[in-house]
């Protein structure tokens, strides 16, 4: 292992940070006093139209963060990601994401470790499209010999929010007939509500879990089960029996896992289980066998054009200049920000409801990736690490937070992701109503860049004495990111897109974005408190006096 390197040792982050201290933004200015701004700072890649152009950047501020990048060897470790080398040194583990959207049968084959990755996933994929189109095509059936009308996802994490927030980007996709419902909550209520109103005779259970022992998976998949069994022998189509359970459950539940040993022992036929590797994230996992509640809603030509989309931009990533590069540029703004300018948070704007959940999605992919306090090789980080990311789509944002981005006192940088081409093109009246919620969309970047000036305001007749509460600063940062559509492909794309922003970020700082260790304290320590919940006078005893208070209150609100 190569010994990490203290970004803020280099030279180009001195000299940003100087560029940093004497900076003056001034979007109105640079726009005016440079015709060919917007140009200059624009870049494509894919279907993926970006406009950097409204960031408080100057070509100098630009030429600085790739100095940054060359001195922090980004491309160098980017290289050493793809080729299968284990960057991920925690774990020493090789992180193969992008494998898993390589193309069958390509002319130079990647192994690692002494495997042939390539001939591994596209196995795997043979047998998710195969599977995915028995259960569209009715051929496979529950018990009853009734086809499958309800998928129900049971994971957590990137086995759940990967899965979910694809569903719903792509629903004009879903085959009439078949929906998908997710169950990622410990809390009974989530599966609970998912199960409620669900036929038993017509629906397949996914259960997602690498290891097959996630705390919360396993619980709602035993929930599942029980729900399954029991409503099948209420309506006398099975017998109380093993024989007959264990029928159900073969033909009801399904498992994406590489513990063959566990999934046989819940019950799970293993020839329905759908393997993926050590070097496969949960953040990272949508386009692996965890995604397979997606290729059976979209079906496998939709989910290979996925694919492709993230193939798309992993070839730009790995070949495209780093002065075009646009993952590369993109991560090195957010550096810019949070390192330089005093960021704290990443505002991700979608205008398009279909992606309602993609900024949750990206909360896992850059929180649990670089919310980190040490560098791969263990020495501690000497600067800021990571960002707060959060955002909602479209104009329901616009009247809920969008008054502090365009006037509070801290520099929130925002992504906007937009479409050209609708799902549904509505009219009301005369009027087109992707063209009203697009005009939103362009007026709210050009309203945080530009303002509105004291002078402005007062030409409008404003009084006096309200004027200051009417004037907008501008100088808020942004990027534009539009598409064609929102397609299978397209959204292949995004995701790649923020993959390597975070991984870059992450290269720069000489951090391990590839593990999460981080959410294991709570983890075990949540086992250790479950018996004071059920009597154990010894592990209540054991609590501090804070956490034994709560569990005292608790245990007295709670009804038998």
């Amino acid at each position: 292992m190569t010994a990490s390197i203290d970004p803020t040792t280099t030279p180009a982050w001195a000299a940003l940070s100087a560029h940093a201290e004497n900076l003056r933004p001034d979007l109105r200015g640079w726009f005016a006093a440079d015709p060919g701004r917007a140009a200059r700072f624009t870049r494509e890649a894919g279907d993926l139209w970006v406009d950097l152009s409204k960031n408080l950047l100057t070509p100098d501020t630009l030429r600085l963060l790739l100095d940054l990048a060359e001195q922090t060897r980004v491309t160098a470790r980017r290289d050493d990601m793809f080729a299968g080398a284990h960057i991920n040194t925690t774990e020493d583990r090789a992180v193969l994401h992008t494998a898993l959207r390589r193309p069958a049968n390509p002319a130079a084959p990647l192994v690692v470790d002494g495997q042939d990755v390539d001939a591994d996933v596209h196995a795997v994929l043979g047998r998710l499209y195969d599977f995915a189109g028995r259960v569209r095509s009715g051929e496979w059936t529950g018990v009853t010999g009734k086809r499958v009308e309800t998928v129900v996802n049971i994971g957590i994490g990137g086995s759940d929010l990967g899965p979910v927030m694809a569903y719903e980007a792509l629903k004009p996709s879903v085959q009439l007939g078949l929906q998908c419902r997710f169950v990622s909550n410990i809390d009974p209520t989530d599966i609970s509500e998912a199960l409620w109103d669900l036929d038993p005779e017509t629906t397949l259970f996914i259960v997602a879990s690498k290891t097959f022992t996630t705390l919360e998976t396993l619980t709602n998949a035993r929930l599942a089960r029980t729900w399954l069994l029991e409503k099948l022998h209420e309506r006398g189509v099975i017998e109380a029996n093993e024989e007959s359970y264990t029928g159900a459950v073969s033909q009801h539940f399904v498992a994406t896992s590489t513990a063959l040993d566990k999934v046989a022992e819940f019950g799970i036929d293993t020839a329905n289980a759908f393997g993926f590797w050590d070097w496969v994230g949960g953040r990272y996992s949508v386009d692996s066998a965890v995604g397979l509640s997606l290729a059976i809603a979209i079906g496998p030509e939709n989910f290979a054009d996925f694919l492709a989309g993230f193939a798309t931009i992993d070839d730009h990533f790995r070949t495209a200049p780093p002065a075009e590069n646009l993952p590369l540029l993109m991560g090195l703004i957010n550096v810019w920000y949070v390192n330089f300018l005093g960021a704290h948070t990443h505002a991700v704007l979608p205008y398009s409801q279909y992606l309602h959940r993609f900024p949750a999605y990206l909360q896992q992919l850059t929180m649990e990736s670089n919310g980190k306090g040490v560098r791969y090789d263990g020495a501690p980080v000497a600067a800021h690490t990571g960002e707060v990311f959060w955002g909602e789509p479209g104009t329901n944002g616009q009247h809920a937070f969008y008054q502090l981005i365009h006037q509070g006192t801290r520099i929130v940088p925002a992504d906007f992701i937009a479409v050209a081409n609708p799902a549904h093109a509505l009219a009301d009246g005369d009027q087109d109503v992707h063209h009203l919620f697009m005009a939103n969309y362009f007026a709210q970047t050009k309203a945080l860049a530009f303002g509105k000036t004291a002078d402005e305001v007062r030409a409008e007749g404003t009084a006096e004495e309200i004027v200051p509460a009417r004037v907008f600063t501008g100088n808020r940062p942004t990027t534009s990111i539009l598409a064609p559509e929102l397609s299978p492909g397209v959204l292949g794309q995004l995701i790649a897109l923020y993959e390597h922003i975070t991984f870059t970020q992450g290269a720069v700082w000489g951090i391990d974005s590839f593990d999460q260790w981080g959410v294991e304290l709570g983890k075990q320590l949540a086992q250790e408190i479950t018996p004071a919940l059920s009597g154990d006078a010894a592990a209540l005893d054991g609590q501090d006096a804070s956490t034994k208070a709560a569990i005292e209150r608790y245990l007295a609100e709670r009804r038998p």
